[in-house]
């Protein structure tokens, strides 16, 4: 599986975490892919914390308007039907107020805590720590969308290394080589890639994952 397949397998299955009348906020990157992987038919509404509710799947880059809209990550957007612009502060007032049902984001490193860090690498410059740290914390499901590891190293640890966004906010995680649910007694390898076996998940996972009877195949 390539590079682009995989971020497609990932956004496919955290689709199916989704379902009818959902307000969900969608992080920059791979989550934005996952509006093309709903079911026909289906009623999400996407918001973008920089004032967008109701928003489609990306545009075609060439029927762009010069004077388009951007979501929060700076991409051309589009307002669906029955869409609508609203200002930062209402946009912000709906996702601390708790009116987000799910957000979908990805993460530098999460670990068995459900700790998140994903807004700086200390050293290195950064846009800014955007929405992320209101909406993990506001929104009723936290969904980690990622690669498992970066360059072969492991990006789920025991504690996170790099500074937090928030801590023990991400309730799912979902990457390539299956599906974990954080739990209380530590991460749950609930569905697995049959591409790979339970040894080769462990092995790209820095922290003692609990492995139940019944695996689920990752479809």
């Amino acid at each position: 599986m390539d590079k682009n397949e995989l971020k497609h397998f990932i956004a496919a299955r955290a689709a199916k975490e989704l379902k009818d009348g959902d307000v969900v906020n969608l992080g920059i990157g791979l989550p934005t892919l996952i509006p093309g992987y709903l079911p026909a038919g289906a009623k999400v509404v996407f918001q973008s914390e920089n004032g967008i509710v109701g928003t489609n799947p990306k545009p075609d880059p060439d029927s762009l308007d010069p004077m388009y809209v951007t979501d929060a990550g700076g991409q051309p957007a589009m307002v669906g039907p029955g869409g609508s612009y609203i200002d930062s502060a209402t946009s912000f007032g709906l996702i601390r107020g708790g009116h987000v049902d799910a957000t979908i984001l990805g993460a530098l490193e999460v670990d068995r805590e459900g700790n998140l860090a994903n807004w700086i690498i200390p050293g290195k410059m950064v846009p800014g720590m955007g929405g992320a740290m209101d909406l993990v914390v506001g929104a009723n499901m936290v969904i980690v969308a990622m690669e498992h590891t970066a360059k072969g190293r492991p990006k789920i640890f025991d504690k996170c290394r790099l500074p937090l966004t928030a801590v023990k906010c991400v309730n799912l995680i979902i990457t390539e080589m299956g599906v974990i649910q954080v739990t209380p007694e530590g991460l749950v390898l609930a569905e697995i890639n049959p591409e790979f076996s339970v040894d080769d998940v462990q092995k790209a996972t820095d922290t003692q994952l609990i492995i139940p009877g019944d695996i689920k195949k990752m479809a």
